[in-house]
């Protein structure tokens, strides 16, 4: 029986929904907007967040409200298969990575709500136990780069780690320094990214830079060409994958197969999807890694709960919110967090 398979004759009665729209701004430029699906249904509410990146599809969403048809009695199966035929967009939109994500959005709500209305847990249907959870805090050191984002980071948690994002900014100087703080798990290129506001060129120099600093890290998204698939043929091994996987399909489309991935539950569209993907790995000896989308509620702790069942011991990029923030709060936690799931559904406390 597939991983699937435990959850998808799962009943769940859904009688109405409500939108909650969340917004953080984390620089003058850039403003974080979401928004959380209630689904509602015997006297239960299952929650899920849309992680869309674009300021204006959050807007229209949240102006349209609760008007697409999603009443009725389903099982987790039928409902997925219904949100399918569905246009969760009240405007187009030309990102068809959003559509996965809103449909994410509305699907792990609906798990929630039929785990709560069964009485039950996620780890509990799946007969899975939650372990400590392993995390790094993902960073951008800005234009010009500096380290102070991480020096203040290491203050709150100086046992922490991170996943960085090289740009061609990055001087010898800069990357001695962060060789010798010694806490970079990971270097994400941003090279699979067109048209978004982290797109990073194919810089050979760069890389090349970075793979020789960084021996031991995870090399996220690099940019395939000639000129950096020199550079980059001796790594390969460390090489992994992110924003041009949406499915198993994807995964086996690589180049050559990996030996980690960055597994981000939104990215997959929905969880019959997702759950493929981490049976696929297991079968494959494939690693996964969680990954986060700037999340701002409860799709947080729902991706952190995903990495606690399935991959609690690897580099996730699932830490706490509160390192995201442009100023992070003094109280957060130190990696690994202590399992905390909700007593029913698919919440993290």
């Amino acid at each position: 029986m597939s991983t699937y398979e435990l959850l998808a004759e799962l009943p769940v009665v859904i009688e109405g929904y409500e939108l909650e729209g969340h917004e953080v701004a984390f620089s003058g430029e850039f403003v974080r907007k979401t928004t959380v699906i209630r689904l509602r249904g015997a006297g239960e509410e299952g929650l899920g967040e849309d992680v869309t990146y674009a300021a204006e599809d959050q807007e229209a969403l949240q102006r349209a409200g609760a008007s697409a048809p999603l009443t009725g009695t389903w099982t987790l199966a039928s409902f997925a298969e219904h949100l399918r035929s569905l246009d969760l967009f009240p405007q187009p939109t030309d990102r068809p990575e959003f559509r996965l994500y809103r449909n994410w959005a509305f699907d792990s709500a609906a798990l929630d709500l039929a785990l709560r209305q069964a009485g039950t847990t996620l780890h509990a249907a799946l007969g899975r136990d939650c372990e400590p959870l392993r995390f790094v805090a993902s960073q951008r050191l800005g234009e010009p780069p500096s380290l102070e984002p991480l020096l203040r980071r290491l203050e709150i948690a100086p046992e922490l780690r991170f996943k960085l994002d090289p740009t061609p900014s990055w001087d010898d100087e800069l990357i001695a320094r962060l060789v010798a703080l010694g806490a970079v798990d990971s270097v994400d290129l941003k090279g699979q990214y067109e048209g978004t506001i982290v797109d990073n060129p194919a810089d050979p120099e760069l890389y090349l830079r970075v793979v020789e600093a960084f021996p031991d890290a995870w090399i996220e998204d690099p940019k395939l060409t000639p000129e950096t698939e020199a550079v980059l043929r001796a790594h390969r091994a460390r090489i992994t994958w992110d924003a041009p996987l949406h499915s198993v399909a994807d995964i086996q489309a690589l180049p050559w197969p990996p030996r980690t991935i960055n597994v981000k539950p939104s990215r997959f569209g929905g969880l019959q999807t997702l759950l493929d993907v981490y049976d696929y790995c297991a079968a494959g000896n494939i690693g996964c890694y969680g990954g986060g989308q700037s999340e701002l509620s409860v799709g947080r702790g729902q991706i952190q709960y995903l990495a606690s069942l399935f991959h609690a011991d690897a580099p996730n990029d699932v830490a706490p919110a509160g390192f995201n923030l442009p100023e992070p709060p003094p109280d957060l936690p130190s990696s690994p967090l202590a399992p905390s799931p909700s007593a029913l559904g698919f919440r993290w406390d």
